[in-house]
């Protein structure tokens, strides 16, 4: 009987082996059959590209191949860092604008502002390129150069940029402070690799400075990141040893439970996670072992629903392989994943899944929550909606525009908190607006 089932496992390895070399060799004699015979001229890298790509999309969402010319992108997924100019940009029409110059980096140091078109970079015209483009040739090794023609509006001629490009480091916090009574702040962009350390800097400053009466922990829109980073981050809140998450995958190698291996900083503030549809992944492991442990509340709307765990494989040629290897399970034993990650909202978040789908698991206390994609709020909210005006002016860029106009017009203004628009301003801004309109009617169809 052994020995039958022994055969058997040899014979299946054999007929895997010759299925995969049988179907490599019809993809290879394809492809060389297709650059000799098609009728036009073909870009192989291209081709070999696109078949990659296809074959990745019969899979999940994730798992992507990531060619040489985006691995500073990767990167910068990772670590939050790229040399640069330091600088967010975005097109318009056939334009490529500075949408926000960073402070402190290269591009504002260079004099740009927001608004500033940008004509030709190392002479070089850009006009009808996208941001990706654009992007490509802004980055480079930091303390190399790059001259930018820009056009402003308010100038009469355009002018030349000469900047040095640094190294960008972009805050995983961009914010954190005390609002009322006590109350602490902290805003998480991304769980790069600084994630941890710029979150312990800001609890720890904030009870330093404060007496602390609550936390707010605001994830909204935080696509996820790095899995330890999420782990050490809910370390900061519960007792070492507590569960965190766990992974499984087809490899047993892949199954791991991730604990909290630190002494806490506090365990005992009060504690309310701010959670919306766009927060995903590690945003959800956070989120979902603070409500598992019954450590906080998760106040919002219910997350994305992205419990697939990928790993990055080196290839050839300085390329790489972004592949899902595993789920996540949070503490009571759910998976954050959507059940269908192929059928979502226009906006990529989960929709209603129905509640025989559905598995109940219970909270550290006992409390009943349920997998099925994301984590649902404790207390939910409804999420905020723009009027079709509003909607408007933001999409065709009439208040990005006014606020450069205003910065033209005033050098200096009070700080945020103190603030405000005066009703000539109001009025200063209608006219604006009309304005715009009156030169381009397509504005508003």
């Amino acid at each position: 009987m052994l020995i039958a089932l022994g055969s058997f496992g040899f014979l299946s390895f054999v007929d895997n082996d010759f299925e995969f070399g049988k179907n490599l060799d019809i993809f290879a004699s394809l492809f060389r059959e297709l650059t000799i015979y098609y009728v036009d001229e073909t870009d192989p890298g291209q081709l070999i590209e696109s078949g990659i790509d296809g074959m990745l999309e019969s899979l999940d969402p994730y798992t992507t191949f990531i060619p040489e010319s985006e691995m500073e992108d990767h990167r910068f997924a990772i670590t939050g860092q790229y040399g640069g100019i330091g600088s967010l940009i975005r097109k318009r029409g056939n334009q490529v604008l500075v949408a926000e110059p960073y402070e402190g980096f290269p591009a504002e140091k260079a004099g740009l502002r927001a608004g500033d078109i940008i004509l030709k970079v190392d002479g070089k015209e850009i006009n009808g390129k996208n941001t990706s483009e654009v992007s490509k040739v802004l980055k480079g090794q930091p303390g190399t150069v790059v001259k930018l023609l820009i056009k402003r509006e308010g100038r009469e001629k355009p002018f030349e940029a000469v900047i040095t490009r640094e190294e960008i480091k972009i805050k995983s916090v961009p914010h954190y402070g005390i609002l009322e009574d006590g109350i602490g702040y902290i805003k998480l962009n991304n769980f790069t690799s600084k994630a941890l350390v710029e979150v312990k800097a800001a609890l720890n400053k904030l009870r330093d400075e404060h007496e602390l009466n609550g936390l707010i922990f605001d994830l909204r829109g935080n696509p996820g990141g790095l899995l330890r980073e999420s782990v050490n981050i809910v370390n900061l809140f519960v007792e070492k040893g507590e569960e965190i998450v766990s992974t499984r995958g087809k490899l047993q190698s892949l199954a791991k439970v991730h604990r909290a291996i630190n002494a806490p900083v506090d365990t005992q503030v009060p504690l309310v996670v701010l959670v919306n549809r766009n927060s995903a992944s590690a945003s959800e492991i956070v989120s979902g072992a603070i409500q598992d442990l019954d450590r906080g509340v998760i106040v919002g709307q219910k997350t994305f629903g992205k419990g697939l765990v990928q790993q990055t494989v080196k290839l050839t040629y300085n390329t790489q392989l972004k592949v899902t290897t595993a789920k996540y399970y949070i503490p009571s034993g759910r998976c954050i994943q959507a059940l269908d990650y192929t059928n979502r909202n226009s906006d990529g978040s989960v929709g209603k899944i129905p509640d025989s789908l559905m598995t109940e698991f219970k909270t550290k206390n006992g409390r009943s929550v349920f997998d099925g994609g994301g984590i649902e709020p404790g207390v939910k909210t409804e999420r905020p909606k723009r009027s079709n005006i509003a909607a408007r002016l933001l999409s065709r860029m009439l208040i990005f525009d006014y606020a450069n106009k205003y910065r033209r017009e005033h050098d200096t203004i009070s700080s945020a908190r103190e603030f405000k628009l005066k009703d000539k301003d109001y009025e200063d801004f209608v006219t604006h607006v009309c304005f715009r309109l009156s030169l381009h009617t397509h504005l508003f169809p």
